[in-house]
């Protein structure tokens, strides 16, 4: 059997989760006027605080934690915060046993589809969202409030490999839930539990920067700084050359480790599913 061959079938499940997913236009709509609005709230807070002598010495300017907080919002639905709710239907109903009895590897066929699932409500909200805060606010004289360009063609180019890096490593993470909804046969507890655990330490809430010096190696190191805060800090500039490279590298290890950590828990839980529902 050819790679193409063997490549088929996660392709098509990707492609048709992805158009699945872009029929939903209301949504990314509602969506994106959602995170306008909190975008607006927490960049009032930023100009708040760096209006102050708090702000002394701060590690990015504020036109950065601006950019940073309309990334932020844009991305939002890169935030691995849920498990699939394809999966989660199909473990409430009994159908993941179907998945079984595919010709198919499991785990790649569940990762291709949270893949497609998450990139599908990711491009149209950011493409709207840098519309909105990157041309039509410069356009209306809010420049000061506006999406910054990225910090020079090395940043940009870099930032969407480490973009896509983080695709990767949030579909990883969604797999971790995935696996967990499978095993506890209910996707609430863990869906519960992981939101605000990725909201704080992705940095969609707050820039890591921001947070406690004592704490940055920590915070850099942790595969979370991946989905959100890593992305960022290339596209400004931040990480260049040598440094780029090392966050890419990052990415790279913690998506390897947690796909190799999710494949072994998949296969423990498979080996134990109890299927309900038929």
């Amino acid at each position: 059997m050819t790679l193409r061959e063997l490549v088929r079938p996660y392709a098509a499940a990707f492609a048709s989760r992805f158009l699945q997913m872009l029929q939903y236009r209301a949504a990314a709509y509602a969506g994106f006027v959602t995170q306008c609005w909190w975008g607006g709230i927490k960049i009032m807070v930023l100009a708040a605080f760096y209006g102050s002598a708090a702000a002394a010495g701060a590690p990015m300017s504020l036109a950065q934690a601006i950019t940073y907080t309309w990334l932020a919002q844009g991305l939002l639905a890169l935030m691995p915060w849920f498990g699939d709710p394809e999966v989660a239907q199909a473990v409430r109903t009994g159908a993941v046993a179907y998945d079984r009895l595919r010709p198919v590897d499991a785990y790649t066929l569940w990762f291709v589809r949270s893949a497609g699932w998450i990139a599908a409500r990711v491009l149209p909200r950011v493409a709207l969202m840098l519309a909105f805060a990157g041309i039509v606010l410069p356009m209306v004289g809010l420049d000061q409030w506006a999406w910054q360009p990225p910090g020079g063609l090395a940043a940009g180019a870099g930032f969407a490999a480490s973009a896509l890096l983080a695709l990767l490593l949030s579909a990883a993470f969604v797999m971790l839930l995935n696996i967990a909804a499978a095993a506890a046969l209910n996707e609430r507890g863990i869906n519960t539990l992981a939101s605000p655990i990725v909201i704080v330490f992705s940095g969609n809430l707050l820039p890591l920067a921001l947070l406690p010096d004592a704490w940055q190696t920590a915070l850099l190191l942790q595969p979370l700084a991946g989905v959100m805060d890593i992305p960022a800090r290339i596209y400004f500039g931040q990480f260049d050359g040598a440094q780029m490279l090392a966050a890419l590298g990052l990415q790279c290890m913690w998506v390897v480790l947690l796909v190799a950590f999710g494949r072994a828990a998949m296969a423990r839980t498979m080996r134990r599913l109890e299927v309900q529902g038929g």
